[in-house]
Order: structure tokens, then sequence, then C-alpha cells
């Protein structure tokens, strides 16, 4: 898989909120192992605080390495959370049915944040101070990620892989943090670009959360259609955690859009799309961090003609052999397990950390870790290969366009209408 930069040169994004920025800094430079309690094990098993010595660093044992995961396993957003944990997991099983890396078992602890990022940054406290994870994995969600990577690169803990895209993670200055996926500009300028193209579509108008992600994924596509002379037509806001979509669909029908790019998660994006067609048929677009998956069983026969940019292969491709290691650790870990995307994106997240641990040796660290990744200039996990570089922590550039099927099917397509 050849990495291509879609969007030209990668933009430095001012993100919202603030006042949440000021209140991450300050407690971050404040964070004791007392100020945060506890929290349960959503995995069912109970971890134990590695706080590491001066000859072992925190997580790691002679014969195991501990990661942690924060992320939405309930509410409107849960299956994003589930679905990258299963991936996670199926990775871990499979490399410690394997012997492990170097003689150690990977295991994961995780605790859901609910896709709120005060809970987030808790919970990565939690993960760090009380639990003494290696490092983190899998965070699902802008604001969440957002939150929670500030407090991991203040105490220099890996942040690997999470699920978004927004250019706020893609600083160079951000040391401990390792992206696997292709960025928001990347998707949302692949949208535009075949809207432009196929369909000679100029009013776009834009569905999206009322939070950094929203904005990401917004500016994204501001910036795709101004390289073309263009301005959306019209935004929708929705509050996050919601379906509560009506008064945003109502400026988006009014503007009469001829395409809608959904910057939401799949219970929204659902909704949006019912109530916009009893009124107008525009065409749908809509970015990874949807979960497809779930977005094409909530919709069912009316999924037929959405569109979704991924940024990982198809996962029933079986063609790749990444995919197909996929889909047999999927199927060792969890017999009744269903592939999708976000659970092969937890698992080429779990390979990459593999990965990581595997260039360090048995002589493992953090920095190590994040020295052998940032260093190794690419990393081939059976085809996919991802490259990264001293100012470049984004390991793949790969967007795909995918159209979903009234049957719950996805096919990547050349063309829209194709």
């Amino acid at each position: 898989m050849n990495k291509t930069n879609s969007s030209g040169p990668r933009l430095r994004h001012l993100a919202t909120g603030l006042s949440l920025m000021a209140l991450i800094s300050v407690t971050a430079c404040q964070t004791s192992e007392d100020e945060v309690a506890p929290a349960a094990d959503q995995s069912g098993t109970s971890q134990q605080a590695t706080t590491g010595t001066a000859e072992q660093p925190p997580g790691i044992t002679d014969d195991s390495v501990l990661f942690g995961q924060s992320a939405a396993f309930t509410g409107p957003a849960q299956e994003l959370g589930i679905q990258m944990r299963l991936g996670i997991q199926a990775a871990f099983h499979e490399q410690n049915e394997a012997g492990g890396v170097h003689g150690r078992q990977i295991s994961l602890t995780t605790l859901d944040d609910f896709y709120e990022p005060d809970s987030a940054y808790s919970n990565t406290n939690n993960l760090i101070s009380r639990q003494g994870v290696f490092g983190l994995i899998g965070e699902v969600g802008t604001p969440t990620s957002r939150s929670a990577s500030r407090l991991a690169t203040y105490r220099g803990v890996p942040f690997v892989a999470p699920f978004t895209g927004a250019e706020l993670l893609r600083h160079a200055d951000l040391g401990s943090v390792v992206n696997l996926r292709a960025s928001y500009y990347q998707e949302t300028e692949r949208m535009v670009d075949h809207l432009t193209e196929d369909a000679d579509v100029t009013r776009v108008a834009v569905l999206y959360q009322n939070d950094s992600y929203g904005a990401a994924g917004f500016e994204g596509v501001r910036l795709a259609l101004e390289r073309r002379g263009l301005a959306p037509v019209a935004g929708g806001q929705y509050q996050r955690n919601t379906s509560a979509v009506k008064r945003a669909v109502f400026n988006i029908v009014r503007s009469e859009p001829e395409a809608v790019i959904m910057i939401s998660t799949y219970s929204s994006a659902a909704k949006a799309i019912e109530l916009i067609r009893e009124e107008i048929d525009p065409i749908f677009m809509a970015v990874s961090f949807v979960g497809s998956n779930a977005l094409a069983e909530e919709l069912g026969a009316g999924a037929e003609g959405v569109y979704v940019t991924q940024v990982v292969p198809l996962p029933g491709d079986t063609g790749l052999p990444v995919v197909s290691s996929y889909q047999a650790a999927l199927k060792a870990f969890d017999e009744d397990a269903v592939p999708g995307f976000v659970s092969l994106e937890g698992y080429l997240a779990g390979r990459l950390a593999i990965a990581g641990l595997d260039l360090c040796g048995r002589d493992l660290s953090r920095q190590c870790f994040l020295d052998a990744i940032r260093n190794a200039g690419s990393i081939d996990i059976e085809g996919m290969v991802l490259e990264y570089g001293p100012s470049d922590n984004q390991g793949s550039d790969a967007v795909f366009l995918t159209a979903l099927g009234s049957d719950g099917s996805h096919r990547i397509v050349e063309r829209l209408g194709g």
C-alpha cells in the first residue's frame, strides 16, 4: 500500500474548547497517584498497578506488558469502543498464542469513558498513575483523544493508534502520539474530489457534531471546497452523544444541497439521513469514524447508496494477507465475532503496538518503543505499510471510498454511482 497524501501539506488545526485546554494543562502538571480512585476494569479481569522501578519501567514485568484503553463501551457510541477493543484483543491474543513478544505476554485493561472528554482524562490518569500501564492504545474519538493525549504526552506514555483523524493529534511536537490512520482532512478531500469531479456537485452541506471532532471534519470540508472556489451552503450542528438532529436537519434541508457530508457517529447520521430524505434526496457521505457497519445496521435497506470513506481495507478482502490474518485472529479470539472496519482498525492498532515492542527487543522502555516506531522508516504489517519519520507521526495516508448496500454490504468504488 503506497503512502500518498491527497490533501497537500497538513495544516495545523486550532481546536475549540479553550477552557478545557486550560483545565487539562493545569491538572496534568498537578497529577499524583492519589488524585483519582481506581476504576473497575471493563475487560472483567483484575489489574494490579505496576509502578515500575529504576530497572523496570511501568507496565513491564519479566513476562508481561500492560496496555490501557479508555473508550466508549456504553451509550450511543458504544459500538465503536467495543469493536476497537475487540480488534486489539484479537491481535494481542494471536501474538500471545505464538509466545508473546520477546517472552512477554501482552495484556489490555480497559475503562469506559462514555465518549466524554472529562471521563477520558480521568481514566487516562487512572491507567497511568494507579494501574501503571506501559502505554495507551485505541482511544475512541477526537474530544476524548484531545483530552487524554495531553496527559499522556506530559507523562511520556505512548498514545498509540487513537480512533480519530483529527489534525490536532498530528503535530510533530506530540512526541508520545503514534497515529495509524489517515486524517479527516484527507478523507474530506477525497469526498469533495468525488463530488465535484464525478457528479459536478457545487452545493454541499455538512452535518457535524458540536465539538472538536465536528470542528475538525467541518474544517476539512471547508478547505477542500475552498480549493475549488466553493463553500459549504449550510452547516447543521448537533450535540455529542445524542440523536437530536432535527434543528440541524432543518438548516440543511432549507439550503437545498446536492450532497450532505456527515461528521458524526452512526446513530445521529442514521437519524439525519431518515429525516432529510423525507424532504430532499441528496448524496450522503460520511467519514470513517461514523462506524459504517453500525450505520448500515441502523439504516437497514435505507443504507443503499450511502457513501463512507474508509482508512483500512475491506474486512472481507482476504486476498490481502493482513486481512486474512485478522479474520483468523478474530475467529480464534471470539468465534461469534463478525468482521468489520472498526475491529480491523483495532487489530491493526494491536499489530502496530506489537511491532514497536518487537523492534525494541528485550530491553524495553517507553522511549525505546516510541523511537523504534518513529525511526523505523516503514513498518510492513503483512502488506499494509506504515511510514513514520521524525516529524511525521501518522503511518498511513490511505483513503478508500465505499458504497453501502441495502443488505449491509460495503464495496469499494472508484467513482460515485460506480
